[in-house]
């Protein structure tokens, strides 16, 4: 059972207001209830939204709700909240509607206390709030994190920092959006909180805010499952064309099915057979697992009889269907 609260707070009744939360909250939702294939992810994610006078998120609906979201056994509990943040002597807060001072808010002390009492096997903590990265901060030393296993935070920007918005939405949301829609997954569509973090991670120049990543696990999570890059049972292929390591696949023109007026007529003819395979070896390249060996582009090595090799990424994923882990 995967299970995910959804937080956006656009409307305070005492502090400015916001304008992107909730629809940031919404796009996050209706990106983590289905995989890519359609298939359930998160089955029904519970959303909470403050839009308006009498549609409000109160501290206390707030805390018993993250309470519940973290009670049960399930395989991942995710917590996102999008909404203003606030960091003081008593440490950081996740603001909600009512408040008026900061403080008078949710405690990322209480949201980490129900965390590390809670019996799920992940939890995930995703916040799009200015200095969000106070969570998880050692209470008599911030510049240590303490996190029970298991658990993973990713936040917007560092205790310090102020969340940016861009037309209208978080940047840090957009990223995680675009993150989870696939531009981090792996070749077999998976996306982890790690992958997720160095894609947001990648996207954000030195001098903007700079998210952060805390994690205590022993093995990453998929949060959601992409359409691969790659068809699979093509990827499982590359131990069978590259039968170990360092081997050297070679080419001659009866792979490349494309010629030319130009072609010399003493060139051998296409054979489809080789061109099934030349795609496939094509297709390697296109997601950086091979790259031909003294040649320009793999056209050139068929046409000159060069070779192909794995890449560095090639010889790992080889190795990983060597193995059978794959």
């Amino acid at each position: 059972m995967r299970k995910a609260l959804i937080v956006g707070i656009d409307y305070y009744e005492r502090i400015r207001c916001l304008r992107g939360c909730v629809n940031d909250a919404n796009s996050v939702k209706a990106t983590l209830e289905r995989h890519a294939d359609g298939t359930i992810n998160f089955a029904t994610p519970l959303l909470l939204t403050g839009t308006g006078p009498t549609d409000l998120v109160t501290a206390s609906q707030l805390k018993d709700t993250v309470r519940e979201l973290f009670k049960e056994d399930s395989e991942i509990a995710l917590l996102y909240f999008s909404g203003h943040g606030y960091v003081g002597d008593l440490g950081g807060f996740l603001c909600t509607s009512e408040c008026s001072k900061g403080d008078d808010g949710l405690s990322l002390t209480e949201v980490m206390t129900f965390a590390k009492a809670s019996r799920a096997k992940n939890k995930i903590i995703v916040l799009d709030c200015c200095h969000s990265g106070a969570a998880g901060d050692h209470a008599d030393h911030p510049a240590l994190a303490e996190l029970k296993e298991g658990t993973t935070i990713l936040t917007a920007s560092t205790a310090d920092q102020y969340a940016m918005e861009e037309d209208g939405a978080g940047l840090f949301t957009g990223l995680f959006v675009d993150a989870l829609s696939g531009g981090a997954a792996n070749l077999v569509g998976d996306i982890t909180p790690g992958s997720v973090y160095a894609h947001i991670d990648q996207s954000l120049g030195p001098w903007k805010q700079r998210p952060v990543f805390k994690t205590n696990v022993k093995s990453f999570v998929s949060l959601r499952k992409a359409t691969p890059p790659i068809a699979p049972e093509e990827l499982r292929a590359i131990a069978t064309h590259f039968p170990k390591a360092g081997y050297q696949f070679r080419l001659d023109p009866t792979y490349e099915p494309e010629r030319s007026t130009e072609t010399p007529k003493d060139i051998p003819p296409p054979d489809p057979a080789r061109n099934a395979v030349f795609r496939v070896l094509q297709n390697y390249v296109r997601v950086g697992l091979v790259r031909p060996v003294d040649a320009p582009h793999m056209w050139h090595a068929a046409m000159h009889s060069k070779s192909c090799q794995l890449t560095v990424l090639g010889e790992y994923y080889r190795k990983l269907v060597a193995e059978g882990l794959l």
